[in-house]
């Protein structure tokens, strides 16, 4: 419904003068798409430009090309005139630094890691494009005393477990409060055994695999420094004995607890499902670790107060902060990070703005 929405205003000048604002289309733009939700981040980046009367080139994931293309076959059906919705295939390397180099792309949004999104960034320097970047996330999931520790723990699962860890958005960095920490893992551990590994398409599976042998062999790296760096390995740690899925890149759920914040594994995206649990003592501490990251996109807590809830949503240096459910966006609220999360947002009236230009003009009435 924003589609035409998206208005000018009024400026108030001494004199005889009018002066308005005009929001007009950016122009071409460029969207590199991720592996992990190849249709809905597509969709997320792409239907702003279109609404607001860009054209779109679009690159996706070299794992995941066909939902792109077929989002673009179904718009052309619907009567998209040709030239303006256009995918083009292949590897990052080439296509995807051959568009962020183009100067004839004005705004390139990516979603993607954030050495990619460092790299783009670079290369659209060079002609001063803008760039909406969604990166990666380091997230905490934080857990306090008080909160309700049966549904904390699906939100655990369900926000490290999730897609096999593989989003940016993943709670892997799970904070719980002391006194707690036995109990909420005993629950998590409780729900791991009953999450059944599997087909993605299968309605009664609760985690598929990763997406590629080079993406486990990253994942059991992670493992492997999580080991040798003290970190104790409560459960998984190495891909399933199961026969049934020898043939895919199946990942056992892993947990990893007196982990620290200078360990690897807590410091650095895995994008699988690791996750590494640290304990607090207080909404000071608590806040002070979840921050201690390079990284800011999103953040969970665990509370029955309204003053904690308030003051950590305040105080936590993540773009997005849900209470008492993980993970959770909608289309209508902004989505995107701070520090090297990203730059801009998607999602929302935010999203809109990105894809417009602003220009002003004044008239002199005498």
């Amino acid at each position: 419904g924003l589609a035409d929405k998206f208005q000018g205003e009024t400026i108030p000048l001494p004199g005889s003068r009018l002066d308005y604002t005009r929001k007009e289309p950016i122009g071409v733009t460029a969207h590199i798409i991720p592996w992990n939700y190849p249709i809905a981040l597509a969709a997320r980046s792409i239907a702003p430009a279109l609404a607001v009367g860009d054209t779109v080139v679009a690159k996706p994931a070299s794992f995941t090309p066909l939902t792109l293309l077929k989002l673009a076959e179904i718009a052309k059906a619907s009567g998209l005139p040709d030239g303006v919705f256009n995918v083009v295939t292949g590897a990052g390397e080439e296509v995807g630094e051959e568009t962020a180099r183009s100067p004839d792309i004005k705004l390139i949004a990516l979603t993607g890691s954030t050495a990619t999104g460092g790299r783009v960034l670079e290369l659209a320097a060079k002609n001063l494009t803008r760039v909406v970047l969604e990166l990666g996330g380091k997230n905490p999931n934080i857990v306090f005393a008080d909160a309700d520790l049966t549904r904390a723990a699906r939100g655990v699962i369900d926000g490290i477990f999730t897609n096999a860890g593989q989003m940016c958005w993943a709670g892997s960095r799970l904070l719980v409060e002391e006194g707690v920490q036995e109990k909420l893992l005993g629950k998590v551990l409780e729900g791991i055994k009953q999450l059944k590994l599997g087909d993605g398409l299968d309605q009664s599976t609760g985690m598929g695999p990763l997406v590629s042998e080079s993406q486990r062999k990253r994942v059991m790296g992670y493992v492997e420094a999580g080991l040798t760096e003290g970190a104790k390995l409560l459960v998984g740690g190495k891909p399933p004995k199961d026969d049934r899925l020898k043939d895919g890149y199946f990942f056992e759920p892993t947990v990893f607890t007196s982990a620290s914040s200078d360990m690897k594994i807590v410091r650095e995206e895995i994008f699988g499902p690791v996750l590494s649990v640290m304990s607090f003592a207080g909404l000071e501490e608590a806040v002070r670790i979840a921050n201690d990251s390079e990284y800011g996109l999103y953040a969970g807590v665990w509370t029955t107060s309204l003053r904690t809830a308030h003051r950590v949503a305040k105080e936590v240096e993540s773009g997005m902060v849900s209470i008492n459910e993980y993970p959770v966006t909608y289309p209508q609220s902004p989505f995107g990070g701070f520090k090297k999360s990203g730059l801009g947002f998607e999602q929302g009236v935010d999203a809109i703005e990105s894809y417009l230009r602003v220009k002003n003009v004044e008239i002199n009435l005498d």
